[in-house]
């Protein structure tokens, strides 16, 4: 069974390798939207959605996105809560850090801040922030529930929730569970739609909304389809949703 600290190196090696090919990631919109490509079958094409678009963010905001890889929403969410507003990305993964810390600099932006740290244990104050972002990356996670706890850790009482992310609407196989690539792609390592909303719950969180819902019902490898038995296995299996949660407390 992998360990927590054998996941976390896997993204590290990861997305790493994902920074390091890449100069920037803001003028392309497609640069950050996707999960990366580690391997070639671990490449479904997926897309998780846009949090920013979902959270209502209002000037002077203060916004925390968990795994904000290369910044993308950080620097959207930045021109929504202005000046007197701040967003701190955390990521726990050097390139992506040195990566979006060099396209904030481009971008001029004063008003975000990126920290290092697991998104498991995040490296902010108790009731600091008011909105939690994430995109596409608490699948990634090998303790998620640990993940929603810090969450609501750090959220205002009214606080909010919104994350994209990819659900499993069916259990996978045992020998695609423990596929590296598949992980990577945010696949194998997320959670059954009814274990990701009980996971929200539990942490303390209340009014959870389904704000988007689609679940993808092929496989590919780039354009070429996830053929055979695997492809059999992960037709229709992932989903992804944008979910709402308030911290009512």
């Amino acid at each position: 069974m992998a360990t927590a600290r054998s996941v976390h190196r896997l993204v590290r090696k990861a997305y790493g390798q994902v920074a390091r090919k890449r100069s920037s990631c803001c003028s392309d919109s497609s640069c950050c939207g996707s999960p990366p490509r580690p391997a070639a079958k671990g490449d479904l094409g997926l897309s998780c959605g846009d949090p920013v678009t979902f959270s209502c963010l209002e000037p002077g905001d203060v916004v925390l996105d968990l795994g904000s890889g290369a910044g993308k929403d950080v620097f959207l969410a930045a021109r929504k809560v202005g000046p007197r507003g701040r967003v701190i990305g955390v990521d726990m993964t050097p390139d992506m850090l040195a990566l979006a810390r060099r396209n904030a600099g481009k971008l001029k932006l004063r008003n975000v801040e990126f920290r290092k740290g697991t998104i498991e244990d995040l490296p902010l104050e108790d009731a600091s922030v008011d909105v939690v972002i994430s995109n596409c990356v608490i699948n990634l996670s090998p303790d998620k529930p640990a993940v929603f706890r810090e969450a609501f850790r750090v959220l205002k009482a009214g606080g909010r929730l919104v994350v994209s992310d990819i659900v499993l609407e069916r259990a996978l196989p045992p020998r695609l569970k423990t596929d590296a690539g598949l992980y990577a792609a945010c696949i194998s390592g997320a959670l059954l739609r009814s274990a990701y909303l009980s996971a929200v719950r539990d942490a303390g969180f209340q009014k959870l909304e389904i704000l988007s819902d689609r679940v993808y019902k092929a496989s590919s490898v780039g354009e070429d389809p996830i053929t055979g038995e695997t492809g059999a296995a992960l037709a229709g299996v992932a989903a992804s949703i944008t979910l709402l949660a308030r911290k009512t407390r």
